[in-house]
């Protein structure tokens, strides 16, 4: 359609031919701007994350957590706010965390963990006392299989190939079965499920999980029976700092990185759904006219 032709049709004649582009900038906007100003929306806790929650804030100080990053940067925006919040209750809690990789993209984000939170938040903690990088090991489901039996086989030193004996929290670690609690963090494969089918079902040990949103769906089915909790994307990780909060009033005014996703995420979807009233409501009014894109000539 000519520039003339334009300039002699009505504001809602002219408004069905907006540019792309500009939804794209609206939706931009929404996401950025409550991240900058550090907005946070508190999430209802629901049934299966609480149950997750409580389940570790029921464990004695020096429980024993194994913490296993199944995940990497590709969906870390989703998975690190909740293993952050769920480090800091370990650390409330005073348990002993041993932190894995079956994936090998998980082991730089198992130190930035270390160097993110618990060295700048609980700076009281030991390494090798309180929590250990044990980093990444080949295998899959093999190597959960295998450390269910012998623990030590493959875990002969930590991340840093410092002798895993020299460090106290190891000393009477000789399979998965000595952990109070198992928590995978990604969903993906090797994930949540072959730690239940490996782990958790033939070892008899508590299994929770966290993972992206779209891979909740698949692994609902596994709670109650053999999954303790779960928390699914970033609401999941919002839901469960919000009950971080409740139990320990000093986060309040803390910057919970899930809770500040859900703002974004929210304003986002109100401007979707805006875009898709108004495109409607166009569509009728000038239908109405017989004014459609169709009537005119076609989408432009």
């Amino acid at each position: 359609m000519t520039n003339g032709a334009m300039k002699k049709q009505s504001l809602v004649e002219r408004l069905q031919y907006i540019d792309r582009r500009i939804i794209f900038a609206f939706i931009a906007v929404a996401v950025i701007v409550p991240l900058l100003i550090g907005a946070q929306l508190k999430e209802k806790t629901t049934p299966i994350v609480q149950a997750m929650f409580d389940n570790v804030e029921g464990l004695p100080e020096g429980s024993r957590v194994l913490l296993s990053y199944d995940y990497g940067p590709t969906t870390a925006p989703e998975i690190q706010p909740m293993v952050d919040a769920m480090v800091r209750h370990c650390a409330e809690r005073k348990c002993k965390m041993y932190m894995m990789a079956v994936w090998a993209t998980g082991h730089n984000l198992t130190g930035e963990t270390i160097e993110g939170v618990l060295r700048p938040d609980f700076p009281d903690l030991e390494y090798g006392v309180d929590f250990i990088n044990l980093g990444y090991k080949a295998g899959n489901q093999g190597l959960i299989r295998l450390i269910l039996v012998d623990f030590k086989t493959m875990y002969s030193t930590d991340a840093n190939n410092i002798a895993i004996d020299d460090f106290p929290m190891m000393e009477n670690i000789t399979s998965l079965r000595n952990f109070d609690l198992i928590v995978s963090f990604g969903g993906g494969f090797p994930g949540i499920k072959e730690w239940i089918q490996f782990a958790g079902d033939p070892g008899n040990i508590p299994i929770g999980g966290g993972c992206t949103a779209v891979g909740a769906p698949n692994l609902y089915p596994y709670y109650p029976s053999q999954l303790v909790g779960l928390l699914g994307g970033a609401k999941g990780a919002a839901e469960y700092e919000n009950a971080l909060i409740i139990a320990y009033p000093k986060y309040e005014d803390y910057p919970m990185a899930g809770m500040s996703l859900m703002v974004s995420q929210t304003v986002a979807h109100i401007v979707i759904i805006f875009f898709i009233v108004f495109g409607n409501v166009l569509y009728f009014i000038l239908r109405a006219r017989g004014m459609t894109k169709e009537g005119l000539g076609g989408v432009r």
